[in-house]
């Protein structure tokens, strides 16, 4: 179990190592450009160059890559849809220059189609990611499906959407043999469970969400937690993040988190507000030690 937090790339995405080993990070996460929109700046070799060697001296092996904010695979905007469907697989592809371990998506929403409509169109969404990415080597990159409070009409805030998007996304890539190049997997964001309507308060709680987890979607999914505080209660679907310890999730249920054996092996990254990372960090890694 690793801890880590969401790194700035401000001056050039070879600068994260450094400042995530500068606040204690044992993991990190980061954009590859900016998360609101834009042209994506060139990664050059030099670039890769010069972050894989700071990794290396800062001792990084995991780190993480999170596509921009505007994603959305069920948009009736063919600007928008075919946008994020470019996004992901652009991200896919630096990740692989990098060697990230994974890239981590939002998804979108239903607003504009309709559940069933949207679902459908989403799961195509994935599948044409898949389509003609070139990678720099012939191994398996993740496409992690992350969890959402489920605000409005947006997807993926439940074990069972997610289960579908996977199954019915892999149905196809099966079928074209893309499987050995391609895995999706589950980022869950404590933060977004729990305001979604999973609890996560007491070790009982832990226990019986990825129990659900595990019926549903399968612990073997599940490659990244997103560590965050919810500052709104229990169902509320809205996406507000807590330091660790402060919102309504609470001290105990991170203990419980933290120890729940079946996330022994995962890395967890924080995305808490308030310039208090480090410190949100070393609660963690107290919580662990104890």
């Amino acid at each position: 179990m690793k801890f880590g937090a969401h790194i700035s790339i401000a001056g050039g995405i070879e600068k994260a190592p450094e400042r995530a080993h500068e606040i204690g990070c044992e993991c990190f996460q980061m954009f590859s450009r900016s998360p609101h929109g834009g042209k994506a700046k060139e990664i050059t070799e030099s670039v890769v160059s010069s972050f894989k060697r700071n990794c290396k001296e800062y001792k990084f092996k995991n780190y993480y890559i999170h596509t921009p904010y505007y994603i959305n695979l069920a948009s009736v905007n063919n600007r928008i849809y075919y946008g994020s469907i470019s996004a992901i697989k652009k991200e896919l592809e630096i990740a692989d220059l990098l060697g990230a371990k994974g890239v981590i998506t939002h998804l979108g929403s239903a607003k504009e189609l309709g559940e069933k409509e949207a679902r459908e169109k989403l799961v195509k969404g994935l599948i044409k990611v898949f389509s003609s990415l070139n990678f720099s080597c012939q191994k398996k990159v993740i496409l992690l499906l992350e969890i959402t409070a489920g605000s409005g009409n947006i997807m993926g805030d439940n074990f069972e959407e997610i289960a579908y998007f996977i199954a019915e996304a892999e149905k196809v890539l099966r079928q074209a043999q893309d499987e050995k190049y391609i895995e999706l997997g589950v980022c869950f964001d404590t933060a977004h469970a729990f305001a979604s309507g999973y609890n996560l308060r007491n070790k009982k709680a832990v226990k019986k969400t990825f129990d659900d987890f595990d019926k549903i979607i399968g612990m073997e999914r599940l490659k990244l937690i997103h560590c965050n505080d919810s500052k709104v209660d229990l169902g509320s679907h809205v996406d507000r993040h807590e330091n660790i310890g402060k919102g309504k999730i609470g001290i105990k249920g991170f203990e419980a988190i933290v120890n729940e054996p079946r996330l022994k092996d995962l890395d967890f990254i924080l995305e808490t507000p308030g310039g208090k990372v480090k410190n949100d960090l070393e609660i963690l890694k107290g919580l662990r030690e104890k």
